[in-house]
């Protein structure tokens, strides 16, 4: 009986880790968004050195789209940007989009991190992932409440329908999100 009793205990205990890892599709997923989020971090500090912040609006208007597509590439994922407060029309959020962002930011409310924020489902055949994105202290620069007037009038020009403004330290900016096939 006390062996039986260890051995269910032990099958548990393994059903339970492998339960806790993610499908695989989730791992893809988390994979895409930091293959870009390096890639897209990496050509922003280069602008940041280059020319600070106005230098590097132009790398989120003409480049982060370009990673996006070679990101794309690689495989059959899909990966983009969205936010409730998108500063380029062409990524405001679908309506799943949105119903996720919103969860994200009821799950912020109820004291949950940011930075560990993640939603995952499949619709028909469809895989869908999102993954938070957290405003740093560097974000405030062009998406904060005091944008610097040179900032601010390059923003006007580039996004005159721009909403990506007012956020504080800890917000949640936006979503990374994946789709693919199932």
């Amino acid at each position: 009986m006390k062996k039986s009793i260890v051995l269910l205990s032990v099958l548990l205990s393994a059903s339970a880790v492998e339960a806790s890892q993610p499908a695989p599709q989730v791992v893809v997923a988390r994979t895409t968004i930091q293959a870009f989020a390096k890639q897209l971090g990496g050509e922003l500090k280069m602008a940041m050195k280059a020319g600070g912040p106005v230098n590097a609006i132009g790398v989120c208007n003409v480049k982060a789209p370009k990673i996006a597509q070679e990101t794309n590439k690689e495989g059959s994922a899909k990966i983009s940007r969205t936010s409730l407060k998108n500063r380029n029309a062409d990524n405001a959020p679908t309506d799943w989009q949105r119903a996720v962002l919103l969860k994200f930011e009821e799950r912020k409310a109820a004291g949950e991190d940011v930075t560990k924020m993640e939603h995952s489902e499949v619709v028909g055949d469809q895989f869908r992932y999102m993954k938070a994105i957290p405003t740093a202290e560097i974000c405030l620069k062009c998406h904060g409440a005091n944008i610097a007037p040179k900032i601010a009038a390059k923003l006007d020009k580039l996004y005159p329908e721009d909403k990506a403004r007012g956020f504080k330290k800890g917000d949640i900016r936006g979503a990374f999100y994946v789709t693919q096939p199932k």
